[in-house]
């Protein structure tokens, strides 16, 4: 239980030091890593199942070889990658997005910076401090969120063309 509270204590500090931009990265963050696993989850578990009973209906009809087939063994493989894609952009989007968060939590910091220099001086290295770490702590928040999805988002685009070309060829004709 108190190393629950320590890690309480610790985050509160690190929002503190980072300022308000870095509730805007946790937001996005959460969003994000939402959308991977469901994606995953996707992939893994519910495509699997779709995927048979596509390979099902087709190989249950008498004609595959007639042109009103082949736009239906399309629909068929147009549908599943429409379901595989589905949140892709979305979480290609929220990956860009963090960076730019992190870089506007750095603007903020600078400000914030620049507004103790002039109300206090340049001598006031302490109070300069706090506002150094407004520019800092979210780039990196912001770079460290986008950077570990980067590895997922790219094996699940390979992924997703892996199943779409596995499915056009379980539907042969």
């Amino acid at each position: 239980m108190m190393y629950l509270l320590e890690t309480r204590e610790v985050l509160a500090d690190f929002f503190e030091a980072g300022g308000p931009v870095l509730w805007f990265i946790l937001v996005v963050a959460i969003l994000l890593w939402t959308l991977i696993i469901e994606r995953y989850w996707f992939v893994y578990f519910v495509h699997p199942a779709r995927a048979t009973l596509l390979k099902q209906q087709w190989h249950d009809r008498t004609d595959r070889q007639s042109w009103y087939a082949e736009r239906i063994r399309e629909c068929y493989i147009s549908t599943a990658r429409g379901n595989l894609h589905r949140s892709l952009p979305i979480i290609n989007t929220l990956i860009g997005l963090c960076p730019l968060l992190g870089l506007f939590g750095t603007v903020t910091g600078m400000i914030h910076v620049f507004d103790v220099m002039a109300v206090a001086g340049t001598a006031n290295a302490r109070a300069m401090a706090s506002g150094v770490s407004y520019a800092t702590i979210p780039t990196m928040a912001g770079m460290v969120v986008a950077l570990s999805a980067l590895y997922f988002r790219m094996h699940l685009h390979n992924k997703v063309k892996h199943e779409t070309r596995k499915l056009t060829d379980i539907l042969d004709v």
